[in-house]
């Protein structure tokens, strides 16, 4: 109901309350209740009933949508979701709306839609394992590269820093060996500059982890080993949400699949220039694994808050609360333990002021 038939209604109830009439079969003729005409009369003829016909005084201009709408179609967002895309604007210094608003405004346009190829899964988490910087915890494991050779596969090993993210080291091979594992153990070592009892190598179960040439390769090195329980890939989740990613992105070839060996080589090294440079991991806030390997995360999430604390002082009255959250925990745990509180002390080492 408008105004104009607002304060049509009001004045037809009052003439016939005048000429004797009870008010609430007044209000009954027009279709509204004695309630809703006192509401209408005590604020101002305003209706404030859910769902109702009000002008919202922080409400978006036509402009300021429709440039969120010619953003979000760029070239460079148009694939990604506003998630993904906050964070590229806030490092460019330009704050356009909230991560919420930009979902509500592309589902009423009904340009959202789940991109992906399947929902994010839970893992459980039983051992626990902690890491406070780069190179202090590391995780590993082999998965299966498709040739054009029916039954035959070719097998990537990726040794990935769970603070970080960041890919320290991957081999390609014919075969699933320890003697391959043990090689590029070594060899992330010496490229990580890792000295004894500095960082610990979590895994799976399988015969490659556990042969007699790796761990005598982890002793030497100093490398403490840690591994999942048996037939439990969840345990291991870091190293199973890296290869989700390399086998959900665009160029993984499913259906040429692999020639040779060499071709999957010159794959996983693009692969692993776009992950450790490019990828803006979501798990890190947006940032990519090397700037956070490095510690240039501190200062990216620093200038992410400065912009949206300029943009709360620009329009405060469309801020409910505080500013978001660019803040990066200082401790990650690798299968956390659910059954343990969290003290007092652990919560702030979980979080790293900006």
């Amino acid at each position: 109901m408008s105004a104009d038939d607002r304060k049509t209604a009001i004045l037809l109830i009052k003439e016939a309350c005048a000429g004797g009439a009870l008010k609430h079969k007044a209000c009954a003729l027009l279709g509204v209740t004695l309630r809703t005409v006192q509401r209408w009369e005590n604020d101002g003829e305003i209706d404030q009933r859910k769902g109702a016909d009000r002008e919202v005084g922080n409400k978006l201009s036509a402009e300021e949508r429709k440039n969120i709408l010619s953003t979000v179609n760029r070239c460079e967002y148009r694939d990604l979701p506003p998630c993904q895309i906050v964070p590229r604007l806030a490092d460019k210094g330009v704050y356009l709306a909230s991560e919420s608003t930009m979902y509500r405004i592309l589902r009423e346009e009904k340009q959202l839609a789940h991109r992906g190829l399947t929902k994010p899964a839970k893992h459980k988490k039983p051992e626990q394992r902690k890491a406070y910087g780069p190179n202090q915890l590391w995780s590993w494991d082999i998965t299966y590269l498709p040739s054009q050779v029916r039954g035959l596969y070719f097998y990537l090993y990726i040794i990935m820093d769970v603070y970080s993210r960041k890919i320290v080291g991957w081999s390609v091979h014919h075969e699933q060996s320890a003697d391959y594992a043990a090689d590029l153990v070594k060899q992330s070592c010496i490229d990580e500059c890792i000295e004894r009892d500095q960082v610990i190598l979590h895994s799976d179960n399988g015969s490659p982890m556990k042969g007699a040439s790796m761990l005598a390769m982890l002793e030497i090195l100093g490398v403490v080993p840690s591994f999942s329980r048996p037939s439990v890939s969840d345990d291991n989740p870091f190293s199973e949400a890296l290869f989700k990613t390399l086998k959900y992105r665009p160029n993984f070839p499913l259906t040429n699949k692999f020639g040779t060996i060499f071709d999957a080589r010159s794959w996983v090294v693009q692969f692993q220039k776009w992950y450790n440079n490019e990828h803006m991991h979501s798990g890190l806030k947006f940032i990519t694994p090397n700037q956070r390997h490095v510690g240039d995360d501190k200062v990216i999430m620093k200038n992410r808050h400065n912009v949206y604390m300029q943009a709360k002082e620009k329009h405060p009255e469309r801020w409910s609360g505080g500013s978001r959250n660019w803040q990066l925990p200082t401790l990650v745990t690798l299968n956390a333990n659910r059954k343990k509180k969290t003290t007092p002390t652990e919560k702030e080492e979980l979080m790293v002021a900006v």
